[in-house]
């Protein structure tokens, strides 16, 4: 039951989180309820007393919808590189390219003051790499060198602010973000050939197995995810999760 499932996580939550915000949005299809509701009453309980700014929007049945602390700016961290999947899905749908479009990656890409799995395994660069392969270092693994490759592979930041309009400020809210990935699952962006990719990668991510998706390990639930992680304060607390 969801409420189990949020019990749950609530418990992991107790455990990591100090002075946090967080993004917490579910795609319930068995589930209807409506705002006001019990599990609305149960969400706020949830959350009461926390160390933590936490923010929650459901979508039922893309109709019914709940949400909680909605009208709070919240980071979204690295979850902005699902958007930019997105845009650079529309980008490569009109311009007719695969997947397997390879680019080239000089060691000069390889940023070293940043979070990179990428540079950690090829540090002089000088390869040629898959977008497939380097959307997965994006998105299951949050590379910020992969994501700037392919950022200026579209055309920059700004590409993917045209395409869905969002500040540079880089904030949204509960029910925006669930939003999003309910126009995502249901609406037809662009070729299946990306769409189906960019689903099955966040499914197999590989970041944040200890958050939210921590408690459904041994369930039969299937999960697809994008982490967003903030820096730490002078006092040492996370600034954005």
């Amino acid at each position: 039951p969801l409420w189990t499932v949020l019990q749950r996580t609530q418990s992991y939550m107790q455990k990591r989180l100090i002075h946090l915000s967080i993004i917490f949005f579910l795609l319930c299809p068995a589930l209807v309820v409506a705002q006001n509701s019990p599990l609305e009453t149960q969400l706020k309980k949830a959350i009461e007393g926390k160390k933590a700014e936490i923010g929650i929007a459901v979508i039922i049945d893309g109709q019914d919808t709940i949400t909680v602390n909605n009208d709070i700016h919240y980071p979204m961290m690295s979850v902005f590189k699902f958007h930019q999947a997105l845009a650079l899905a529309d980008y490569m749908h009109h311009q007719k390219q695969p997947l397997e479009t390879r680019l080239l990656i000089k060691k000069s890409d390889l940023k070293p003051d940043t979070y990179s799995p990428l540079r950690e395994t090829y540090p002089q660069g000088g390869i040629e790499m898959s977008i497939a392969d380097l959307l997965k270092y994006t998105l299951q693994q949050s590379d910020n060198n992969a994501c700037d490759i392919l950022f200026n592979y579209q055309g920059g930041p700004d590409a993917v602010n045209k395409y869905l309009e969002f500040c540079y400020q880089n904030w949204t809210t509960p029910l925006a973000a669930a939003k999003l990935l309910e126009i995502f699952r249901n609406e037809n962006l662009f070729d299946k050939e990306y769409k189906n990719f960019i689903y099955q990668t966040m499914v197999e991510c590989q970041t944040g197995q200890d958050r939210l998706i921590a408690p459904l390990l041994d369930k039969k639930v299937t999960m697809g995810h994008k982490t967003g992680t903030g820096d730490r304060n002078a006092k040492g607390q996370q600034i954005g999760c």
